[in-house]
């Protein structure tokens, strides 16, 4: 009966309504695991020193590539229990959700023992310098002991997701999030432990998700059952998680390569105080973008449902809608960035003057067309929704690496730091415009001029159009 209305409502609900249903949940989730990472930055920002927030601006993109592999088995695996679910094949979904949780353990215990084995150069490629080689080898020896716990919470979270449980999927990320927030002061100040502090919440912080998330396939609630019969690996299920899950991967490692060149190009041309700027930016920034991805978790399945049900002045009405309100989005985020950006660095570090400069300049050029990003990041989104996967990476890869990693390596050496800052509203604008082309081309080819309201009223379905027989 849930299954019927929640058809329902994907078909006939308006579309500014659907939206905000799943905004809400998705925003909260994503918001909640941020807080990782900007609620360390901050504590350490303001109780220790602008160093040990470079040491930890460090560690970021390798704690990307971390959750690039919790995403590989989470997203994986959470998308082949819904299909297994939605065919009401459990036996199948029960052994998914055990190897997933093979794969977790074991991802986890390999990137632990290989983090710890290549540690120091590995720093040193990702711009740690003799100042903060210390603070970061500090945070990071701690967050790889907590490697698999932190591989299994996140990993299995997703499936609860997929099984039809959302609210208990953002209940762990609350606790686990929340927890964090309540365990650095205590580390970081009560007990003077610095950065290893920080590390050690965000450790106990994982531990506590993975603990919650096991008990819940064990318990009552879950649709799903985790059995350690279901544990035994399986090739064909386990090359049935990584071939959907490798999508996301790849991004997130893509994420993670631009971000520790980035840092080692600060390191080059500015020294350290600019990638504890470069880490005040990220932190910033990265609530706006979490926003503009949120709607997009928001829009996926209601535009997916209505692209193949042949409903495209749906589809249209609801694209259309997310990018004013990601664009709307953005444009607020940048006004503040052009206007208060000393504020925004105060938050973070109020000690040091050369970190404040540094960090009101880098916000300023970084932001500088945050507008034309809500558009980008929507329009990319739009292409997987209606399951052009491969369109749809190249757009997200243009941003990132196609012409931002370029870039990176040419413009410092005429503008120094500046070049590698400015090098982001470069990549940002190419790649909006680029990304516009393809958008209004496919958009053209849904054939809908018309409201959905309006065409609801003249008695038309989405299936009346031209190009109705173009799915997929």
């Amino acid at each position: 009966m849930n299954d019927h209305r929640q058809v329902y409502e994907l078909e006939h609900e308006r579309p500014g309504k659907l939206m905000w249903k799943y905004f809400l949940p998705a925003f909260a989730s994503m918001m909640a695991n941020a807080l990782y990472n900007v609620v360390d930055r901050i504590y350490i920002g303001q109780g220790v020193d602008a160093l040990a927030l470079s040491g930890l601006t460090v560690v970021f993109p390798l704690m990307i590539i971390i959750m690039a592999f919790g995403m590989l088995v989470g997203m994986g695996s959470a998308v082949r229990v819904s299909l297994s679910l939605g065919e009401k094949d459990f036996n199948r979904a029960n052994h998914i959700l055990g190897n997933a949780f093979f794969l977790s353990l074991v991802f986890g215990l390999v990137l632990m023992g290989v983090g710890f084995l290549v540690r120091d150069p590995i720093l040193h490629i990702f711009g740690a310098g003799p100042e903060t080689i210390q603070y970061a080898s500090d945070y990071f020896n701690i967050i790889l002991l907590g490697t698999p716990l932190a591989m299994t919470g996140f990993s299995m979270n997703n499936i609860i997701r997929a099984e039809g449980n959302p609210r208990i999927a953002m209940y762990s990320i609350f606790i686990s999030a929340g927890l964090n927030i309540v365990l650095d002061p205590i580390f970081i100040f009560g007990l003077g432990m610095g950065v290893k502090g920080a590390a050690l919440a965000t450790v106990i912080s994982h531990a506590v998700l993975a603990v919650w998330v096991l008990s819940h396939f064990r318990g009552r609630r879950s649709v799903t059952r985790l059995t350690l019969a279901n544990t035994r690996p399986d090739p064909y299920i386990i090359r049935y998680i990584i071939s959907i899950g490798f999508a996301p991967f790849a991004m997130n490692l893509a994420s993670s390569i631009v971000w520790g060149v980035m840092n080692a190009k600060f390191i080059k041309y500015g020294g350290d105080i600019s990638v504890a700027a470069l880490g005040i930016v990220n932190s910033a920034t990265m609530l706006l973008v979490i926003s503009i991805i949120s709607i997009n978790m928001a829009v996926q399945p209601i535009i997916g449902f209505n692209y193949g049900a042949g409903l495209f002045c749906r589809v249209r009405e609801t694209v259309m809608k997310a990018i004013r309100y990601a664009v709307l989005i953005a444009t607020g985020g940048w006004l503040i960035c052009m206007f208060l950006p000393g504020v925004i660095v105060s938050i973070f570090n109020s000690d040091s003057p050369e970190l404040r400069e540094a960090g009101v300049l880098g916000l300023r050029i970084y932001t500088a067309v945050l507008p034309v990003v809500g558009f980008q990041i929507i329009a990319s989104n739009y292409f997987q929704a209606i399951g052009k996967a491969k369109l749809a990476a190249f757009l997200s890869l243009l941003r990132q690496i196609i012409v931002l990693l370029p870039l990176i390596f040419i413009l410092p050496q005429f503008w120094g730091t500046a070049g590698v800052w400015i090098a982001n509203p470069i990549s940002d604008f190419v790649s909006s415009v680029i990304s516009f082309i393809f958008f209004r081309r496919e958009l053209a080819r849904l054939g809908c001029d018309m409201p959905v309201d309006d065409r609801d009223r003249s008695g038309l379905t989405g299936t009346d159009t031209p190009d109705s027989n173009i799915m997929h």
